[in-house]
């Protein structure tokens, strides 16, 4: 049965369907990037709020700027842009249900005036991002804007017919003031720390660089919630669109698989509005900071602890990796030894249960994350999710063995063969460069940690970093990764 409003009311009891009539709702939020994660997350946060019958005023159109998305503009609104969300869990109490808070996607491609339009017309009082952690421009090393980059430059010579997010967003918002509109919110729900005022600097930056008085107006009108976003999102296989057809006879081109687990702490700094999502489950509050840093270092940073070291290994799901007690071993000592020291405590959260948490989830067979997913973009990852860690270790002379082994599997898995001589692509927005690094064994300590941007200034200036970072790089090349892993371990006891 193929997904549409029609064959709503014939679908399975087993499929949850939304208990409003998509016709009913009126579009108050844009989100640009529409993916996977948005579409488990944001969107799924709204559909739930929307099926109590309340804030039916805030459906979504999506916005994509990039020339892929027209695939998914396509299988989305062949199907009246409903989906199906599948939760998958190693338990029974997991969901499949149909998502109906999407009602719209306009593509650049398509004309950006019409993008221009809808961001500036006054229904729209959210404006939401999941960019990805390298699509702020923001250079890591200094922190400032990437003015340089071409795109960005070809926004600041045509205003009128932007590229960018923040092309897109200073000629709405330029839009809005000359018609005496009301700002919107800027909301990232983009992985990486103080996501909020990452988009407001990259926004400001680019608005005064484009006009002077828009950036005054925007620094005074627009504001930015810092958010901490969480759901493990694997990428959707043809195997789980086929699964879906042959369990529940549901045809759906593009449905999202996901995790059970799913959180959303969000500053309350709304300037136009906001839905009520406090109502279904979203923990509102005035400061994200230790709620990021303690996902952000211990989620994020563990997945790139065990993710390039199974990936070379041979694994290629997460949870492969996780069925190796080794792995669970490192992975636990470098939660335990050294992120946990770094973190300040976390209002209602108790940080030893999160662990276990987090250990369960990586370990969740039946959402098959694919280490590759998590492998890719690793210079954008890196400086967000690993280096701040590392850096913190070196001030407080702390153990270094596993951190520096973490960057040393990214190292070795940058030259595309794993230990069985299997060959993989590099997903990285900077790959040719990034490869370039490694393909002198002699150089590659002052080539890779000498890259500011991805490690700053502190890590290759660390005798003992370099020498933890050699050491480990040498016991991969000449032991392979389980006997680096065995000695590491047996020596941290």
């Amino acid at each position: 049965m193929k997904l549409n409003k029609q064959n709503l009311s014939q679908l399975p009891a087993t499929v949850a369907r939304p208990l409003y009539s998509p016709a009913d709702t009126r579009q108050g939020i844009a989100h640009i990037g529409v993916g996977g994660f948005h579409r488990a997350h944001q969107a799924f946060y709204t559909d739930a709020l929307m099926n109590l019958g309340e804030d039916l005023d805030w459906s979504i159109c999506g916005i994509g700027l990039r020339p892929e998305d027209r695939a998914v503009r396509d299988a989305l609104a062949e199907q009246d842009y409903l989906y199906t969300l599948c939760e998958l869990g190693d338990t029974d109490d997991t969901e499949t249900r149909i998502i109906g808070s999407i009602s719209n996607m306009l593509l650049a491609e398509d004309g950006v005036q019409a993008l221009i339009d809808k961001l500036a017309s006054p229904e729209i009082r959210i404006v939401s991002l999941t960019i990805t952690e390298g699509g702020y421009c923001i250079d890591d090393s200094n922190g400032q804007f990437m003015a340089h980059l071409p795109q960005i430059q070809h926004d600041l010579a045509y205003p009128t017919s932007p590229k960018t997010v923040f092309g897109l967003l200073c000629a709405a918002l330029a839009t809005r003031r000359a018609n005496a509109l009301p700002a919107f919110t800027v909301m990232s729900c983009d992985n990486l720390p103080h996501n909020g005022s990452v988009a407001r600097k990259a926004l400001l930056a680019f608005a005064a660089l484009r006009d002077a008085d828009l950036h005054d107006w925007i620094a005074a009108n627009v504001s930015f919630p810092n958010a901490m976003v969480d759901r493990i999102t694997p990428m959707t296989t043809t195997a789980q669109r086929l699964q879906l057809h042959d369990e529940y006879g549901v045809d759906d081109a593009w449905p999202v698989v996901c995790e059970p687990f799913v959180q959303w702490v969000l500053e309350d700094d709304f300037v136009s509005g906001r839905p009520a999502w406090e109502k279904v489950g979203v923990q509102f509050t005035n400061d994200v900071t230790p709620y990021e840093e303690m996902k952000i270092k211990l989620l994020n940073g563990s997945h790139l602890a065990l993710t390039y070291l199974g990936f070379l290994q041979g694994y290629r799901f997460v949870h492969e990796t996780m069925n190796d007690p080794l792995y669970v071993q490192f992975v636990r000592a470098y939660m335990d030894l050294d992120v946990t020291p770094q973190l300040a405590s976390v209002p209602g959260i108790d940080l030893e249960g999160y662990k276990d948490t987090l250990i369960e989830r990586f370990s969740n067979q039946a959402i098959a994350d694919q280490l590759a997913r998590v492998c890719s973009d690793g210079s954008s990852k890196f400086p967000k999710f690993t280096v701040p860690t590392i850096n913190r270790l070196i001030l407080d002379k702390g153990n270094l063995d596993r951190a520096s082994l973490v960057v040393a599997a990214w190292a070795i898995y940058l030259k595309g063969v794993d230990e069985a001589g299997n060959t993989y692509p590099i997903v990285d927005p900077r790959t040719e460069f990034c490869q370039a690094l490694v393909v002198d064994d002699v150089l590659i300590t002052q080539r890779l940690l000498e890259v500011v941007e991805i490690f700053g200034t502190a890590i290759p200036r660390s005798a003992e970093f370099v020498a933890a970072f050699e050491h480990n790089l040498n016991s991969l090349r000449e032991l392979g990764v389980r006997k680096t892993l065995e000695n590491l371990l047996a020596k941290s006891v």
